[in-house]
Parts: C-alpha cells; structure tokens; sequence
C-alpha cells in the first residue's frame, strides 16, 4: 500500500510520492485505451459484416455501425496520447508556500471532510486509488480547475453543495 502521508517532506519525498499517482492515471488511461480500442474494432467488424449489408436503400445498419467504429477509434486515440501526456508529465515540487499548478496534488476541507484532487492536463472526472487515497482528476479548463489555479494553502475556492455553495479550504498542496 502506498501512503502520500510522511512526516518529514523533502523536495525528494514529495516528488518521488506522486509518482504513483501519475502511474495510477496512466494505469486507469490504459484500462480504457484498451476497452475503446476493443470497442471499435467490434464495430468495425460490425460494419462490415456481411450480415449488415443493406437490404434496402433505408437501410443504414453497416453506415450507422461505420460511424460508430470511427468515433471509438477517435476516443482510443485521445486515450492513447492521453497516456502520452501523463508518462512524460513532470511532477513539480510544492513548497508551504507554493500556489497551485499542473502536477499538484489538493486536498480540500469542508465541514470536516476532505476531498483530493490532482490537477492534471487533461482527464478530468477521472476517479481512482493510490494506496488508501481517493482522488479525481481536474483541468485548468474545469470550474474546480480554474478556481485552485494559483490559490494557495489556506486560500478557499466555492464549490456547489446540496444545500447551495460550500466553501472548501485548501489544507494540503504536494
């Protein structure tokens, strides 16, 4: 098990802590590289199968399954160069008083819960596991995203609650 939590945090340790995180995201990216591309080559084989050659001139199920293979085989593709990214990303070293960029690690705080987030250059929404810690991907370009971008430890940023706005604070930044 992998734990982010130490307490003594040089520049080394911190550095050398992310890195399961971008192996994580990368791990997830693969998983759903290889989900897309066998996806698209279903529907490839779909689409030109002699079973769905067209019986009539409204008949579109060989286009519509083309269609289909074209846009797995896009999604696969950025993906792929997704994975790219992330393998060559550098992990920036964050000081107490650092502000928020790509390669950070974030952990808010409201009403006594805390999120994480990593700020990574694209896969947002993407959720997965470094050891007992959860946490998402955001982009600079999300609303979460643009908020944390230059906010700094103790900064707090608005995100939308239940019962309307909440404030959450930024408690940690790696």
């Amino acid at each position: 098990m992998v734990s982010l939590d130490s307490g003594v945090r040089s520049a080394t340790s911190v550095r050398m802590q992310k890195a399961p995180i971008r192996d994580a995201i990368v791990a997830q990216l693969r998983r759903e590289l290889e989900l897309q591309a066998r996806a698209a080559h279903e529907s490839r084989e779909e689409a030109t199968s002699v079973e769905n050659k067209a019986e009539g001139q409204y008949d579109m199920r060989s286009q519509e399954a083309a269609y289909l293979a074209e846009g797995q085989a896009r999604f696969a593709a950025e993906i792929a160069e997704s994975v790219s990214i992330y393998q060559t990303l550098e992990l920036p070293d964050f000081t107490i008083d650092s502000v928020i960029a790509v390669g950070a690690l974030i952990t808010l705080e409201a009403k006594g819960r805390q999120s994480v987030y990593f700020l990574g250059p694209r896969n947002g929404g993407l959720e997965t596991r470094v050891g007992d810690i959860d946490f998402v991907v955001v982009t600079p370009t999300s609303p979460l995203g643009r908020q944390l971008l230059g906010r700094k430890r103790g900064d707090t940023v608005q995100l939308p609650g239940r019962s309307g706005p909440a404030l959450h604070h930024i408690t940690d930044i790696r």
